[in-house]
């Protein structure tokens, strides 16, 4: 803690602790404000406030930084692994080499889910959205690893951590074949984690599948850029659900309802469906036109961030990833050389510099995952099976932290005042 803040209200004067991190803008901690002054802050969408206190991630909207427990997220994407994130994420270091593969050993004999909830996906009609089936089913693994839902026995928080991030693959491919009317695959131990997951997606029992390196390590990174991203909306979420003691299984259960909004995890789907309808590059003067004009409904998909008020750190690595799976799978997609193209223009466009529309992540993964053979319905399922890592560990945060309370935020009312209830004959 370091300075004070002062306020002056209603003839008093009232002062509260300015508490400091290690990086970032310091809080006014107003724990006590209402207490005292009979007040509350108003703050639509939390945007200037704390509401938490965390060790996992660090964001710099205006640098452009994101470090996940002090690692820069380009040196994690370009040079670790999915797992070695995961590891980091939940265990505060990066591990050496006996404790990933340990670690990796036992998320590994995780990722078979009990077979019967194969029957949960029998309940869906086949043209349900793969986020419905995630949200179903990912909620009901209480109900059948009640082995690892007291929260309060660190044993089981961990054994359900390592469960979550195991079984989330599964669920999700498993979610792709039920769509696509083939047969579930089971995991293959013999393979990594992201491997495992193409596998159990894209090979049938008819023929054996191999999987392509290329393939692997673009969706490794894609998933490194997706493990956790500070107090968004599913985040916070997570922790809110896991503030009153739900279980985890509940709890990312909540986080996934959450990030299928399309203002969260929809943004690629809407990206690649913006370049789709631009074309070509010769188009793009027209859109980028359109994109300035405030009476055109058409607005710029995949540019700016709530956040990022400067170039998306991991768009740079998506970029680069997006030639790399291109080049590997011979594909000659006129939608990348359109994305070069509009980002090359937008960032030398004096409307897009001065508003500060940079290029963000959902750019650029939406080409990738499609070039893959991802249909779109699969893009958020994607984000929820990375982003699982990032709300396990959030919330294995939340629960140990002593000033952690159930949430519970307050409104500014504009409803009517009190009045009395009129019998039913007299209105």
């Amino acid at each position: 803690m370091t300075d004070a803040a002062k306020l002056s209200l209603t003839g008093k004067d009232f002062e509260y602790p300015v508490m400091s991190g290690t990086i970032g803008p310091d809080v006014i901690d107003i724990r006590k404000l209402y207490a005292q002054t009979d007040n509350f802050t108003y703050d639509p969408g939390f945007t200037s406030t704390a509401s938490c206190q965390s060790k996992l991630t660090y964001i710099d909207g205006d640098q452009g930084v994101l470090l996940h427990r002090g690692y820069p997220i380009g040196e994690l994407a370009e040079q670790s692994s999915f797992m070695e994130v995961a590891y980091l994420l939940l265990n505060g270091e990066l591990p050496d080499g006996d404790q990933l593969a340990t670690f990796d050993r036992t998320i590994t004999r995780h990722t078979m889910v009990h077979e019967q909830l194969a029957a949960f996906f029998r309940g869906f009609r086949r043209d349900a959205h793969p986020m419905a089936i995630m949200c179903g089913v990912v909620g009901a693994l209480s109900a059948f690893y009640h082995d690892s839902t007291d929260i309060h026995d660190p044993a089981q928080r961990v054994i359900a951590s390592h469960r979550l991030i195991a079984k989330i693959p599964t669920i999700a491919a498993m979610a792709y074949k039920y769509s696509v009317g083939q047969p579930f695959v089971y995991p293959d131990n013999s393979l990594s984690y992201t491997g495992n997951f193409l596998r159990m997606t894209f090979g049938v029992p008819a023929e054996p599948y191999e999987v392509n390196p290329a393939v692997e390590k673009a969706m490794d990174r894609i998933f490194i850029l997706h493990a956790d991203h500070e107090q968004n909306a599913s985040t916070s979420t997570v922790r809110l659900a896991g503030s009153s003691g739900a279980n985890p299984f509940a709890c990312i259960a909540a986080g996934i309802a959450c990030l299928w909004g399309p203002a969260h995890g929809g943004a690629n789907e809407a990206a690649l469906n913006m370049l789709r309808e631009i074309g070509t590059p010769d188009k793009i003067p027209e859109y980028i036109a359109r994109a300035k004009d405030k009476n055109d409904p058409f607005r710029l998909m995949g540019f700016g961030h709530r956040v990022y008020k400067n170039y998306d750190p991991r768009a740079t690595v998506m970029q680069k990833t997006v030639r790399e799976v291109f080049d590997a799978l011979n594909v000659n997609d006129p939608l990348f050389e359109t994305a070069l193209r509009l980002e090359e223009i937008a960032l030398s466009d004096d409307y897009f510099v001065e508003k500060k529309l940079f290029p963000n992540v959902d750019f650029y993964s939406g080409v990738i995952l499609s070039a893959i053979g991802f249909p779109t319905s699969m893009f958020t399922v994607l984000f929820a099976l990375a982003r699982t890592v990032g709300w396990v560990a959030q919330w294995n945060e939340m629960i140990t932290d002593p000033d952690q309370k159930i949430g519970r935020p307050r409104q500014l009312y504009s409803g009517p005042t009190q009045r009395s209830y009129v019998p039913l004959a007299d209105r």
